[in-house]
């Protein structure tokens, strides 16, 4: 029985048809989800039933638009599980994932849908059909067949139970890794051991402990307590003691292990490939890459491997160096020393650290500085409106308008660390766009920028690393590829991209960080007003290049990481960590400690979308290196530049091959120059 105050199913009359998060509540969404199915399972069965020949418009098309009440509560679930979580909705995911992959599975392996889906696509030539359409009827056919359409008898029944594992596997993996973060709090009471430490670690820390009911100074697993105190502090043991805190989450003997639960993701990946017929997971999942081959993957990390390890081994020796002059020539540099000797180092060099940023990237005036930045690239406008609900008191919803003045996108921005929120920094649509074909109405997308910065304190606003700052531009271009979205179809639109293409906006926009002309935009100081100092802006230039070759070769660790689970062809029953430490040995610079391991933790590979595909990163900053080039060359506000980025890959989503949208960007296919020459590995000729 459908529950009449339930939100879901009731038109809501909020602005642009917004979530109604202020009167959804736990309960309403099991009802939703389940009635959501029963509807698309009725609109399948209309698909299948219809005696007319199948076609583009009564399958691929009715297959493209059912669903629309599960898709709704569905994406609400999974976004709050990520971004505002209780064990409530944990316990309730338990319930819903299996049934969700069962009724997905029962779409995908529906042989009487799937010969439609077949015929349709058989015929796709035979219709006189759009690129688009055609490019969906590709794209839907692909989907079964790579979803075990094709599979009979009881290896469909097989790929039903391993689709089953692996949704409840990856719920597991992410659940035991936010419980472990949120466990853990170093209790200093020893004002001795913060030495070091700048006054604003140390007043977060004092925050954290007054909202935790303690006495003295907290530090967590959170990136903005973490990241600081293993950058300042002085006490090395201390250091430690929470950098290993840190690197062995989820490896202990409790509730929060995820030691069995890596082999057996990375093995049923593996039976599942086999079982479509690849030899491994990675060769399942590069088809559908711009790489489209491990042995491509592997050509990248390679040549990275090559151009960047000698001054990455440089920069090693730099900093053991600059240890040794104060603790002596026997001192061995560990991970926890790291970042602290590397940012003496830094400052010795530059004179340039975060404390002397921070006062001039206040979270406000960066707003200001990033949301201008696009209306100066694309004409774009954002504006706060109290009126449309959110799903959490420290998240603000702005309505996006174009430069003609029409309506946009709704973009949520959620900035700051919690209980209920999972670490790192994402973007995420609760809407996607589409237009409707027969009204031509153009249904414009909500999208949701979800970050873990510093957070504001009793006596100072929220001032952000420089870090921060290039998180922030990075989820933006994110949200700008979703925003600017035009498609007909919404599983054509926005970020529903290769993956490897995915991070081409995103990292573009970094580009900026280090832009005076940028930073003078909105970099004032949060007391006086003052802009930052040209000398300061130019420090800042100087130093973006320090250990990144250190930095390129931790990427590319984490590439060969990916790679080494999921191009295993046999099952893996070994030692996880000892595993782990042989894969990406050739790009470790530092000692590997014994007890550590990322792969429990490693939520992008293990639960999210980056299985065989982390190395995604490096090829989309080829990609970026070589886009923002051009806007070197031309002006890096050059709008003629910035509308042809805007035309030809911002707004066009998955409708064509990304290559095909890159080379009418840029003329031309990238190569790793610009890269090389960006990151000063290679002088410009």
């Amino acid at each position: 029985m459908i529950q009449t105050q339930n939100p879901f199913f009731e038109n809501n009359h909020t602005p642009h048809g917004t979530v109604p998060f202020d009167r959804i509540a736990v309960e309403h969404y099991a009802p939703a989800i389940r009635e959501g199915i029963r509807r698309q399972n009725e609109e399948i069965d209309a698909i299948v039933c219809n005696p007319a020949p199948a076609d583009f418009q009564n399958t691929i098309l009715a297959l493209e638009l059912s669903g629309e009440l599960l898709r709704r509560a569905e994406t609400v679930f999974d976004n709050l599980l990520s971004a505002e979580t209780n064990d409530a909705m944990q316990e309730l995911a338990k319930e819903l994932m299996p049934l969700l992959s069962e009724h997905a599975n029962n779409i995908t392996l529906n042989e009487r849908l799937f010969e439609r889906v077949k015929t349709a696509y058989e015929h796709r030539y035979d219709e006189a059909l759009t690129a688009e359409q055609r490019k969906l009827t590709e794209d839907t056919y692909e989907g079964f067949e790579r979803s075990g359409a094709n599979l009979q008898g009881a290896d469909k029944e097989k790929y039903r139970e391993l689709s089953r594992q692996l949704s409840l596997l990856t719920l597991q993996f992410s659940e035991n890794n936010l419980k472990e973060t949120n466990d853990y709090q170093l209790v200093l009471t020893d004002e001795s051991q913060l030495k070091g430490l700048p006054e604003s670690a140390i007043e977060a820390a004092r925050e954290t402990a007054k909202e935790k009911g303690q006495e003295g100074w907290i530090f967590t697993l959170q990136a903005s307590s973490y990241v600081p105190f293993l950058t300042y502090a002085d006490n090395r043991e201390l250091r430690k003691e929470l950098y290993m805190a840190y690197n062995t989450k989820c490896t202990h003997p409790n509730d929060y292990n995820n030691l069995d639960i890596v082999k057996q993701l990375v093995n049923t990946r593996l039976e599942i490939a086999r079982l479509l017929g690849y030899k491994d997971y990675a060769s399942y999942k590069l088809e559908r890459r711009m790489a489209q081959n491990s042995a491509n993957v592997y050509h990248l990390l390679s040549q990275l491997l090559e151009a960047y390890k000698p001054t990455a081994l440089k920069e090693y020796a730099e900093v053991q160096s600059l240890a040794r002059e104060e603790q002596g020539e026997d001192f061995v540099l560990m991970p926890w020393d790291w970042s602290y000797y590397s940012q003496k180092l830094k400052d010795r060099t530059f004179n340039i650290n975060d404390e002397m940023l921070r006062p001039y990237f206040e979270l406000e005036n960066v707003k200001k500085g990033v949301f201008g930045l696009a209306t100066r690239l694309y004409g774009i406008t954002f504006q706060k409106n109290p009126e449309i609900p959110v799903y959490h008191k420290d998240v603000d919803a702005y309505e996006v308008f174009d430069h003609d003045g029409s309506f946009l996108a709704v973009l949520y921005t959620d900035f700051h660390p919690r209980a209920g929120k999972r670490s790192g920094a994402w973007m995420t649509s609760y809407k996607g766009q589409w237009i409707d074909e027969q009204t031509g109405e153009n249904n414009r997308p909500h999208v949701s920028l979800v970050m873990n910065f510093t957070k504001p304190t009793q006596d100072k606003p929220a001032l952000l690393t420089f870090s921060e700052v290039e998180t922030f531009l990075h989820e933006f271009g994110h949200s700008l590829h979703g925003m600017f979205a035009n498609s007909t179809y919404e599983s054509l639109s926005g970020t529903n991209v290769y993956w490897d293409f995915v991070e081409l906006p995103s990292q573009f926009m970094e580009n900026f960080a280090t832009e005076k002309e940028f930073l003078h935009t909105f970099a004032r100081h949060y007391q006086t007003g003052e802009l930052i100092p040209d000398e300061l802006v130019q420090r800042l230039i100087d130093a973006r290049n320090f250990n990144v070759a250190y930095a390129c070769l931790r990427q590319v660790s984490f590439g060969l990481l990916d790679m080494a689970w999921y191009t295993r062809t046999t099952p893996f029953d070994g030692d996880v960590r000892t595993y782990e430490k042989q894969a990406w040995a050739e790009a470790q610079i530092l000692p590997q400690v014994e007890e550590t391991c990322m792969s429990t933790q490693f939520s992008h590979i293990f639960a999210g979308g980056y299985a065989a595909g982390y190395y995604s990163y490096k090829w989309a900053e080829v990609l970026d290196a070589d886009a923002f080039s051009l806007f070197r060359q031309k002006g890096i506000f050059n709008p003629e530049v910035a509308a042809s980025f805007r035309e030809n890959i911002l707004s066009k989503g998955g409708t064509e091959h990304p290559m095909t949208l890159y080379k009418r960007f840029r003329g031309q296919e990238p190569t790793i120059e610009a890269l090389l020459i960006r990151n000063g590995i290679k002088k410009e000729c």
